[in-house]
Order: structure tokens, then C-alpha cells, then sequence
């Protein structure tokens, strides 16, 4: 009985956690934000003087929006930047959006598992958007997270990987199509593109992340970090890939990459 009680214990915790009133509403914007940027995100650094002050503009903006909160860790202003930015990065050639379908972030401190549990040897979730109950929510590894943003990242970034996924989910579904982006390209050419890659992957024949093989919507927030951290990389290996993303987020990275 009670390794049934353990999960359920867990869960009604969070519920509890998410629900309770919260005394600030916002999480607090750093006062070194511009600092932060430059010294950890190379995405920030490669853009214009004029753009990085409407990125920092942006981030401010979602800090404004978006609560922030650790479970089992303390939150620093090094994580509130780089999540910020993470949400900024897929969206930042459409000014003003906002992710109304987010409202609270929970950082764990490391992987955990399927019953939100970061202790234990069957962890190893790295960041989720949550459904359901957990709809409004989104939770990540504060490890996960700064690796992202290392430069022993490679071509991963789990927190871009997330707010991909709820970029994707503005439609109401999350499959891989975000018709909120895909006004810029038809799906077709996308559909096809994105089969081509995931058989290519199967068979061993690709430098993408075989998790992307999983489902449209795994392919769609895959490749977008891709697209984002090696850009001068997928366009060299997948140009047809990289022009139809460079489309969907009307963003052409590789042209910023030194």
C-alpha cells in the first residue's frame, strides 16, 4: 500500500503547490539582467545592439508575467534569466507575444521522475509541460538548465525544447504543426521534411537527437533547439530543414554565427 500512497502523496502536494496563494505574484526581474545575457547566452551576443535591448525588453517582460519557483532548490537570478530567455529565443521575431497558456514554472534541482519525485534511481525527466490538473505549468531541471546555456551543451537545450512544445500548443494541440507559426510556410512541405528526417533517424542516418524520432511534436521542439544552438550546423547537414525553420520562426541564426 504504500508505494501506491508515495505518488499520490506527491501529487496532492503539488496540486496543493501550484494552487496555493502565492504572496508575489511575479518573480522578481534581476537588476543584471543586460550582464547575464552577454556573459551566458550566445544567442544574446550575437544580436545588435538595438536587439539585444528589446531581448532584455522581452525578457523583462515575461519575468512580469510568469512566476518562478523552486522545489528543492533556491532560485537565483542566473535561473530567472536564462529561463526567460529560453522563452524568448523561439519567439523573438514576434514582438509582444505572450505564453498565455503559462502562468508558473517549477524548478527542480535535478532529472526527476514521473510522479515529480527528484530523488531516487528511476529519474530522468528533464523538463515537462504540464496537462491536466498541471495545465499552466511547466517544469524544469535546474541542471538541465544552465547546461543548456554551457558551452558543453552541443546542439541540446531543454528549456528552448519546452517552450517550443508550448509554442506548438497555442493551436490547442501539440503535434508538431504550430499553425500560430506555420502561417509562414505551409504545412506540406513541412510534413514531408520533417517524415524524410525522422526515417533518416531511424536508420541511423542522421545527427539529429534520436529522440526527435518519437512524434511530430518530439521532432518539432528537437529540431528547434537544433536550430537555435548549432544553426551554422543544420544548415550545413540539413539546409532544407534549417530553411523551412528559419521560415516557421522567421528567425535566420546561422547568418548571426561568427
Amino acid at each position: 500500500m504504500l508505494p501506491v500512497l508515495i505518488p499520490v502523496a506527491v501529487i496532492l502536494f503539488l496540486f496543493w503547490w501550484f494552487y496555493r496563494p502565492k504572496k508575489s505574484a511575479k518573480s522578481a526581474v534581476p537588476t543584471d539582467t543586460a550582464g547575464m545575457l552577454q556573459e551566458h547566452v550566445r544567442y544574446y551576443r550575437q544580436l545588435t545592439e538595438p536587439e539585444q535591448q528589446r531581448f532584455v525588453s522581452e525578457v523583462e517582460s515575461f519575468l512580469g508575467h510568469v512566476t518562478i519557483e523552486g522545489v528543492g532548490t533556491p532560485v537565483e537570478d542566473l535561473d530567472k534569466v536564462l529561463i526567460a530567455a529560453s522563452a524568448v529565443i523561439p519567439i523573438f521575431s514576434f514582438p509582444g507575444w505572450k505564453y498565455r497558456n503559462l502562468t508558473n514554472i517549477i524548478l527542480y534541482p535535478d532529472t526527476f521522475d514521473e510522479h515529480f519525485q527528484f530523488e531516487g534511481d528511476r529519474r530522468n525527466i528533464l523538463g515537462m509541460v504540464g496537462s491536466g490538473h498541471l495545465n499552466g505549468q511547466m517544469l524544469l531541471s535546474r541542471s538541465a538548465l544552465r547546461t543548456g546555456f554551457s558551452e558543453h551543451g552541443g546542439q541540446s537545450n531543454t528549456a528552448i525544447h519546452e517552450f517550443v512544445h508550448l509554442v506548438d500548443k497555442t493551436d490547442g494541440y501539440v503535434d508538431g504543426l504550430p499553425e500560430s507559426l506555420l502561417r509562414n510556410v505551409t504545412s506540406l512541405p513541412w510534413l514531408q521534411v520533417m517524415h524524410e528526417e525522422i526515417r533518416r533517424i531511424e536508420s541511423g542516418h542522421s545527427d539529429i537527437n534520436p529522440y526527435a524520432a518519437m512524434n511530430q511534436s518530439e521532432f518539432l521542439a528537437v529540431v528547434s533547439e537544433y536550430f537555435f544552438e548549432k544553426p551554422d550546423s543544420m544548415q550545413a547537414h540539413h539546409p532544407e530543414l534549417y530553411r523551412l525553420l528559419s521560415e516557421i520562426f522567421k528567425q535566420d541564426p546561422a547568418a548571426r554565427v561568427p
